[in-house]
């Protein structure tokens, strides 16, 4: 029986999460006796679709037999229309496409998406701040881009969970610590900074919360430095190579696991070529509190 072989292109080398799906899904075709060809598409996405059409183009014997993607910018209509066009399964991680029913319904390749509960993911972030600020106060909040489903997606819950006593300041940034960095010193920047002290810092990654944290380090006063620095930090998207050792550092006061999307992908994909089934149109996993809600509850309230 052929090998099946798969192609999983994702967003940035870069990033702890997009790290993360690469691990799992190499473990996964290890188990599952499978090959795996991961390409990383970097900020770009006109490569990433230029990668991925002419692998679709290519001659029929170097074709994979499915493709997992992780879209930089768009969600590749025209890119997983080729594909379904040539039989090549498709899989979208980490977002949701409308046009997966309708290919669908005109094709017999697997089409599905798997995707985390962003909206799960602010909920859990909003109990989290509540744990840390019983008695209210001010949460720095730092976004992923303007936009982006799931900037909004968790931004939309966390602000329809939180307690009423907590108000929030957001700022915008691109998911990187640079970006977090740049957007925490032009604030600090502003008069405006100076009208509530803030209580918390909270970000929609890790690495947005480390470059916050950063940034305030080398930016604020000295005199003011200690009581930013024992604030709680939290995070999102613990992964296993970054999160949990920065939660131990002490650089984090928390943060929230998310399941990797292309290990669950390629068993899906896997067993819907095997059996010449459709998977689920679309697939969504749940994320959690790390640590624990309850155990967040425990801890000695923050210095303001």
């Amino acid at each position: 029986m052929k090998k099946l072989k798969f192609l999983v292109s994702l967003r940035k080398r870069e990033s702890s999460y997009q790290r993360q799906n690469a691990a799992a899904v190499q473990e996964a075709a290890s188990r599952l006796g499978v090959e795996v060809e991961i390409v990383f598409a970097g900020k770009d996405a006109i490569d990433q679709s230029d990668q991925l059409l002419k692998v679709i183009h290519s001659s029929h014997d170097l074709r994979p037999d499915g493709i997992l993607c992780a879209p930089v910018g768009t969600t590749m209509l025209q890119v997983a229309r080729s594909a379904a066009a040539a039989g090549i399964g498709w899989a979208i991680l980490s977002r949701e496409a409308a046009y997966i029913e309708d290919l669908r319904r005109s094709y017999k390749t697997p089409m599905f998406s798997v995707r985390i509960d962003h909206k799960e993911v602010g909920r859990i972030q909003a109990r989290q701040m509540g744990a840390f600020l019983p008695q209210g106060g001010l949460a720095l909040c730092l976004l992923g881009p303007s936009g982006h489903p799931n900037t909004e997606e968790r931004l939309s819950s966390m602000l329809s969970v939180k307690p009423a006593n907590i108000q929030v300041k957001t700022l915008t940034a691109d998911w990187t610590q640079e970006g977090a960095s740049k957007a925490v010193t032009r604030w600090l920047r502003l008069g405006t900074r100076h009208d509530a002290p803030v209580n918390l810092v909270a970000a929609q990654n890790d690495e947005m919360a480390i470059g916050a944290r950063q940034a305030l380090r080398q930016d604020v006063p000295k005199r003011e430095l200690e009581s930013w620095m024992n604030l709680p930090y939290l995070g999102s998207l613990c992964c296993p190579d970054t999160g949990p050792e920065w939660i131990r550092q002490g650089l984090l006061t928390a943060s929230i696991i998310n399941p990797s999307t292309a290990d669950v992908a390629l068993e899906m994909m896997v067993r819907a070529i095997q059996t010449h089934t459709q998977p689920p149109e679309r697939t969504v996993l749940s994320p959690a509190s790390y640590p624990e809600i309850e155990k967040l509850v425990a801890r000695p309230a923050p210095r303001s």
